[in-house]
């Protein structure tokens, strides 16, 4: 079995036995898939013992990154290949699906490429080091203005390098620019038009992923990132809360 799911953000509860009860009859030869906003910020107590909940899953759980994760501390994990492709192994069945990679899943065929642009910033990035940053906080919080600390809340690893859109090009070339299955965090460029009736402006990522779609041969694409449980349409969805079978 094959189920995909969206943002968790350090909150892994809707994957409880309780929440999630297909996973009775699931091994670790079944997947969970979490598009984007895995949350895996730092080694602090709380998040070791969600890892930890998490390696006693009897599935493997998968995740392509979002805007909300700690690049610095995945940067540690080496790169391995798995299942056709580039991964970190964060525990034995916690693992991150790298950008622009096919993984072969149960005879079925996943493109991945993570990574977006995040919204909530456009009151600008902080550095920790900057000698005033306790008055900007205050001044800020105060003002319940949107803004980011580099390296603490917001890295620039969110949006993917040249390279890593290079990448994934020459990965979709080797398979003849067909796949059974996209997975992403944000939505190419026209879905999430549709999606957000034009809310949210598109950016390099978002035009890069509108070039996929109408490049690639593909059954349905999944997306995370936009907080909402939709079918966008026959070939595109967005996941939150939800967790839909795929296989």
């Amino acid at each position: 079995m094959i189920f995909v799911t969206g943002d968790c953000h350090g909150d892994y509860r809707k994957l409880s036995s309780a929440a999630f009860r297909e996973q009775k009859e699931m091994d670790r030869q079944d997947f969970v898939i979490v598009c984007g906003d895995f949350g895996y910020w730092d080694r602090s107590r709380q998040e070791e013992y969600w890892m930890d909940w998490l390696a006693q899953k009897d599935f493997t759980l998968l995740f392509v990154d979002g805007n909300h994760e700690n690049y610095d501390l995945l940067a540690e994990f080496p790169v391995q290949m798995w299942h056709g492709d580039k991964v970190q192994m964060i525990r034995e069945n916690v693992i991150h699906l790298m950008r622009g990679q096919m993984f072969n899943l149960q005879g079925r065929r996943f493109f991945t490429f993570g990574g977006a642009r995040s919204h909530d910033i456009v009151d600008g990035i902080l550095e920790p080091d900057d000698p005033e940053l306790r008055v900007k906080v205050k001044r800020l919080e105060g003002a319940g203005a949107l803004y980011r600390i580099n390296h603490l809340t917001w890295w620039k690893e969110e949006m993917p390098s040249e390279q890593e859109y290079e990448e994934g090009r020459s990965c979709l070339e080797q398979n003849g620019w067909k796949c059974d299955y996209i997975l992403s965090h944000c939505a190419p460029s026209s879905v999430q038009a549709q999606l957000s009736c034009g809310r949210f402006d598109t950016d390099p990522l978002t035009v890069y992923l509108e070039e996929i779609k109408n490049r690639c041969e593909y059954r349905k694409w999944f997306f995370g990132h936009y907080h909402e449980d939709e079918l966008v349409d026959d070939r595109h969805m967005v996941l939150y809360r939800g967790i839909e079978r795929v296989l």
